[in-house]
């Protein structure tokens, strides 16, 4: 997958699972003030990230981020691993 492809993933989870406007989000979108996600929410993320790449995540890679351009990173380092 390309970023471009992880980074349209991820939109999309935001917009089905968490009913974020798709068209407001940037790679420095930040996830918990912008988006009012919480560590439950992230959670659910992780899951369905973990869904759609078929990889497990490793919740401790996901600690420091916070934007959407870092979750982009992380998924698109999980992937092409």
């Amino acid at each position: 997958m390309t970023d471009q492809e992880i980074e349209t993933t991820i939109k999309n989870i935001l917009a089905e699972d968490f009913e974020v406007d798709v068209a407001t989000l940037t790679p420095e979108t930040n996830l918990f003030t912008e988006l009012d996600l919480d560590s439950i929410d992230a959670v659910d993320l992780v899951v369905r990230l973990q869904q759609e790449t078929g990889k497990k995540v490793n919740p401790a890679d996901f600690k420091e981020i916070r934007t959407l351009g870092d979750v982009t990173k992380a998924v698109s380092k999980l992937v092409n691993s």
